[in-house]
Formats: C-alpha cells, sequence, structure tokens
C-alpha cells in the first residue's frame, strides 16, 4: 500500500503540473458506457478505444493481440502460439469476471468450465472497433460484468461500393487471406469479409519442439435495410470454423493426437424504430459453440453450448443532456457436457435469466453529467439479484474533467459448476440452489486532460475492485464446486499518456498500470484451515497471494515515425512484472513465480500507389524467452509480409 500512495502521489503531481487542458477539436464518440450514442468527454466511466486504424496497423493476426499490444490494463495471457487459449483480464480480474460483445451478441460460453469467452478466434480483418468499459458494469450489461465489459463492432458498409483483399505471410509457415465487399445507398448497406488463416505453430507446450497447427476459416457478414425514417433492419452473423493442435499438461503423454475442432456462430437481428424523443430496439440474438476434443490416447470428446436471447432496449430523451435508457433481457443457455474426464454418459442442463434495468443519465449542473442505473435479475436457480451503478464526470473547463464510478455487481454460476461429473454438489449430497451466486463492488476516481500547449493527452485512474461469495474446486475442497468466504480484491492506478505534435513526424504513447491483487480462494488463512493441502505456499515475493498471472507491473509505449506521407513506421515495446502462476501435474501442483520480460516489435507500412499498402512487421525483435502461463511456450522472433488493396 505504501509503494501504491507513491505511485498515486507522483502521477497526480505530474497531471496537476500544467495549467492548460484537455479539448480535441473532434470529439470521441462511444456506445458502450450507456448502451446509447454519447460524446467520450461527458463519461464518467473508464473506457479504452481501440480504432480501426489502431487495428489495422498492428502486425498481429488475431484481435485480442493487438488489443495487448496497445493497453496494460487489459492483462492477457496466452497458453501457447497462434489458436491456443487466450485470457484478457480486466483490472486484475479472472477473465470469467468480464463480458464480450460482438455486434450486441454476449459471447458468453456455456460449453468453457467457467462460461468465459476465449478471443482467441478472433481474427481482426472484419473488425471495426473495440470499446472496452472497465468497472463492475452488471447493471447494465448483466452477470459476468464485474471487472467490465469488452465490446466488439464489426465492419458495416460505407457509401458507394468498395473491395479489399490483404495477403500475408510470415514465420512458422503462416498464411493469412482475406478479401471484402462493402457498400451503402441512402436504404441499404452491406458488407462480406471472408478470412482464411493457417499455420504450422509452435509447440503449446516449452517441454518440446513439436509443431502445433492452426486453422481458422471465418466470415463475418453485415446487412442493413432503411424501411423508412423511423423504421430500419440490422442482421449480423459471423462464424470461425477453427482446428487447433494442443498439448497435455503432463509432460509423460505423447501429445501428437491432441486436438480441437471448433465451431464458433453468431446471429443477431434488430429491428430499431426511433420517432420524436423515442427509440427502441427490439434484437434477437443466437450464439452455438461446439467443440470436438481429441486427447493422446485418440479419445473423442464433444462439448456443446447453446444461448439465446431476445433483448428490448428502449430510450427516451428528455432533452439533449438528459435521457432514460431501459430494457428488458431474456436469456437462455444450454450445455451438453461428458459425464467426468473418463468420458460416458452426456450431460444436459440449461439456465434462463430475465432481466429488467434502467440508466438515467442526466446533466443536472452546467459542468457535471451523472448517471443512475439498476438492473434486476432474475435466474432460474439462484433466483433475483439487483445491481446498479452511478457515474459523474465534471468538466473542469473546456480541455479536462474529474470523473468516477462505483458499482455494484453479480455473476452467476456457469453451467459446468452444475452439471460436471463428481464435481457437482449434487454428486455429494447437495442441491444445486447451495451455490450462490458471486458478487462484485468497484470504485474508480479517474482525471482525464489535454495540454493545448504540448499536444499531449494525459489520464490518470485509481481503481478497487472487491468479490464476494468466489466460486472454487480443487483438492481442498474434495472437488466439490463451492462458495468461499474470502474476498478477493485488486487495487491500482492506471496512467496513460498520447504525445503527436500537429507539424511533427513524431508520435509516442506511453501508459503504466500498477495492479495490487490478492487471491482469498488459494491464500486465504482461514479458506485454509481446514486443509491439510496450502495451495498458496509461496513466501517472500510481491506477488505470492496475487490473482493468477496478473503482474503488478504493466508498461507500454508506442513510438511511430513519418518519414513521408506514404511510409510509416511503428516500434513498440511492453514490459511485464513477475506474476503467480498455479503449478500442475509435473511439479506437483506447486504455485510458481513466472519472470518479468520485456518484449519489442516493430512494423513498417508503405502507401503503394492509391489503394495498396505493404506492411512488413518483426515481433518480438530480441528473441525473448518468456511465459505467460506456467510451463506454455510463447512466440519468439516472428517476421511477416503483407499486401492490402484498400477502396
Amino acid at each position: 500500500m505504501l509503494m501504491l500512495r507513491k505511485i498515486i502521489k507522483i502521477l497526480i503531481t505530474l497531471v496537476f503540473s500544467v495549467n492548460n487542458l484537455f479539448a480535441q477539436d473532434i470529439p470521441i464518440i462511444v456506445i458502450s458506457p450507456g448502451k446509447t450514442v454519447q460524446s467520450l468527454s461527458t463519461v464518467g466511466s473508464t473506457i479504452e478505444v481501440f480504432t480501426s486504424d489502431t487495428i489495422n496497423n498492428s502486425s498481429h493476426f488475431s484481435l485480442a493481440n493487438v488489443i495487448d499490444d496497445n493497453s496494460t490494463s487489459t492483462n492477457l495471457f496466452q497458453m501457447g502460439g497462434h489458436g491456443s487459449n487466450i485470457g484478457i483480464q480486466l483490472r486484475g480480474l479472472e477473465k470469467r469476471y468480464s463480458t464480450v460483445y460482438i455486434d450486441g451478441v454476449k459471447m458468453l460460453d456455456p460449453s468453457s468450465s467457467d462460461g468465459s469467452f476465449y478471443l482467441e478466434n478472433i481474427m481482426k480483418n472484419g473488425i471495426d472497433r473495440v470499446e472496452i468499459l472497465k468497472g463492475t458494469q452488471s447493471s447494465l450489461y448483466g452477470s459476468n460484468a464485474i471487472g467490465g465489459t469488452i465490446n466488439i463492432f464489426t465492419k458495416k458498409g460505407r457509401k458507394g461500393k468498395h473491395s479489399n483483399f490483404e495477403i500475408e505471410t510470415a514465420s512458422k509457415n503462416t498464411k493469412n487471406i482475406s478479401y471484402s465487399i462493402d457498400g451503402a445507398d441512402d436504404k441499404f448497406n452491406y458488407y462480406l469479409g471472408l478470412n482464411k488463416f493457417v499455420t504450422d505453430g509452435i509447440s503449446a507446450m516449452n517441454d518440446n519442439d513439436e509443431k502445433d497447427q492452426y486453422k481458422n476459416d471465418n466470415i463475418v457478414a453485415n446487412i442493413g435495410y432503411k424501411i423508412n425514417e423511423n423504421f430500419k433492419i440490422q442482421n449480423s452473423f459471423r462464424i470461425a470454423d477453427t482446428f487447433y493442435e494442443y498439448d497435455a499438461v503432463d509432460k509423460t503423454y505423447t501429445d501428437v493426437n491432441d486436438s480441437t475442432d471448433n465451431l464458433e456462430a453468431s446471429y443477431s437481428l434488430k429491428l430499431v424504430h426511433k420517432k420524436n424523443k423515442f427509440k427502441n430496439t427490439f434484437s434477437y440474438n443466437k450464439l452455438l459453440i461446439e467443440r470436438a476434443a481429441t486427447d493422446y490416447e485418440k479419445t473423442k470428446t464433444n462439448y456443446f453450448g447453446y444461448r439465446d436471447a431476445f433483448n428490448f432496449l428502449g430510450e427516451f430523451n428528455f432533452n439533449l443532456d438528459n435521457k432514460i435508457v431501459y430494457g428488458i433481457d431474456s436469456e437462455f443457455d444450454a450445455s451438453k457436457y461428458p459425464k467426468d474426464y473418463s468420458g460416458g454418459d452426456m450431460r444436459e442442463h440449461d439456465e434462463g435469466i430475465i432481466s429488467q434495468y434502467f440508466d438515467l443519465q442526466l446533466r443536472p449542473f452546467e459542468k457535471l453529467y451523472s448517471t443512475f442505473g439498476l438492473r434486476s435479475d432474475d435466474h432460474t436457480t439462484v433466483g433475483r439479484k439487483t445491481s446498479g451503478r452511478v457515474t459523474a464526470a465534471y468538466i473542469l473547463d473546456g480541455n479536462s474533467k474529474i470523473r468516477s464510478s462505483f458499482g455494484a455487481g453479480v455473476r452467476f454460476p456457469a453451467m459446468y459448476d452444475y452439471i460436471y461429473g463428481s464435481s457437482t454438489i449434487v454428486d455429494k449430497g447437495g442441491t444445486l440452489e447451495e451455490l450462490q451466486s458471486e458478487r462484485g463492488l468497484s470504485f474508480d476516481l479517474g482525471y482525464d486532460t489535454f495540454l493545448n500547449n504540448l499536444d499531449l493527452g494525459l489520464n490518470i485512474t485509481y481503481f478497487k475492485t472487491e468479490q464476494k461469495n468466489p466460486l472454487f474446486s480443487n483438492a481442498r475442497t474434495d472437488w466439490v464446486m463451492r462458495n468461499g468466504t474470502g474476498r478477493n480484491t485488486s487495487e491500482g492506478v492506471e496512467f496513460n499518456a498520447n504525445w503527436k505534435p500537429t507539424n511533427s513526424k513524431f508520435g509516442l504513447n506511453f501508459g503504466y498500470t500498477f495492479t495490487d491483487s490478492y487471491d482469498a480462494s488459494t491464500c486465504d488463512p482461514d479458506e485454509l484451515a481446514s486443509y491439510a493441502d496450502n495451495e498458496c505456499r509461496l513466501t517472500g515475493n510481491k506477488v505470492a497471494k496475487a490473482k493468477v498471472r496478473v503482474p503488478r507491473h504493466a508498461v507500454e509505449t508506442n513510438i511511430s515515425y513519418s518519414m513521408n506521407q506514404n511510409l510509416k513506421s511503428f516500434l513498440k515495446g511492453k514490459y511485464i512484472g513477475e506474476t503467480r502462476d498455479f503449478g500442475n501435474t509435473n511439479d506437483s501442483w506447486t504455485d510458481q513465480i513466472l519472470t518479468d520480460y520485456l518484449v519489442f516489435d516493430l512494423v513498417n507500412s508503405y502507401n503503394l500507389f492509391d489503394n495498396y499498402k505493404i506492411q512488413i512487421g518483426i515481433n518480438n525483435i530480441l528473441d525473448e524467452k518468456y511465459q505467460q502461463a506456467h510451463e506454455y511456450s510463447t512466440m519468439g522472433r516472428a517476421f511477416n509480409f503483407g499486401l492490402k488493396k484498400v477502396h
């Protein structure tokens, strides 16, 4: 805590030591903070925006890697090379405490062990924009949104008719080919994007040098039609058909047979009616996830997850600065799992949540913007739970603001918690109702400013989160899923600077995040009192009791240089401090400390003729050897070359 106070004091001194503050000529528009169009300058929540330029300028293929490359507070870990599981942890919380939306479809995976959605199969080519809303947002986005929400928007049709293609080749015999067409007129708009990605890959685990290949066939489509001035229809469709070879954790196993063949498909139909002060949106969302896994003994296991949602979102504008957003969500999940690790009969389970919510967005005073929201979720098994949030943004002058948000949220047990073979509480003589929902609280306080004389944007945020009733199962609980009595916490500071002089060829982005987290589920003495095996046995290290794979220190820099209007270069560096990780069967499940690492990437792009661009990238220039997850591999030095046609 002493170190945290020193960091806050230094950063606040830096920010408030200047007088000329925050304005930009063109306002940044966001949707996620209130499910409606807002100016970023009036939002009280903390939000990161990744534009199409940021996405297109990256030398990475996966959207998750693009996000990780440009942020320090959205901590990412990957369990191998291309196609391996990717988890994003917002503000030091496990991935299950964040929700992911693609064009309004909640990508909560009923077939995963904790309901989390992994992002490794989302390729960047069909993505137009990403908004990451931090802090507890359950009052707007429901269960799981305790750490925040990741909103992904795919590309839409533009005026006229356009076609684009991209051909990329990279190390490890990697090929990426994409093609898209789009267009729009006064009534009709469309976008169709096709993407094929293949790679020989690297070994998922670092105990061997075999190649674990990955294939991804991806389709993104959007069609919209404006019936009249008040009514329009929007359709969004995405499918990812993937195949990945992985490794068993146990080093004694032969890994030549391990693979998973996956299908992810989502569809959204929206009917939008807007008249006078009202705007109403009715939507139907469908998510289908199927996984066919083959283990080292060639045993095949299938997992199925289905999700249907019927949503109503209403908006009433009292005037330009005051409105109310309200809605009803009806969500239905179903899944099928094998009985246990040895296979056997499939078990099926389904749950539903009916929710009502509102978010009042007000401007009570000239310089003050605020929101107050409440939500009620009625879960089939757990029952009714409520969530809420309050935010405020105070404009100091045209160039700066102070913002703050407080939220109380909920996470309901996942399907896996209810139906997984011998670990279900029912198999041990209990009832499903004994599993309670997890609760979360979050608070943040931030300051944003833009220094006109220096062309420098700055923001600093202090955050604190807490989770109660954490769900877990391990040897200490006889593998029975249960709620813990301890409280998980995460506290820290986020600082970002963006310098882009008007008449300079240089630009600089800098980010630093300090996170002090605590994992009560595996480190709380009271929680472990009745168990002989204390999993949290590390001592003498700052991350000994931290959340797994969450660093205390993360630093990111991005230096851009424009030699002329056609040639641009980007040098990116990222430092991640030590992290704690769980052990595995190879080391008797003893906790591990993963060492810190520093990675540099270089990207050069050249505009060739009017509509073509050549891009050359080198990732991990220094060939740094590091781990983001215990005993899992990471990519070494890698080269890529791409040719794009943009019209």
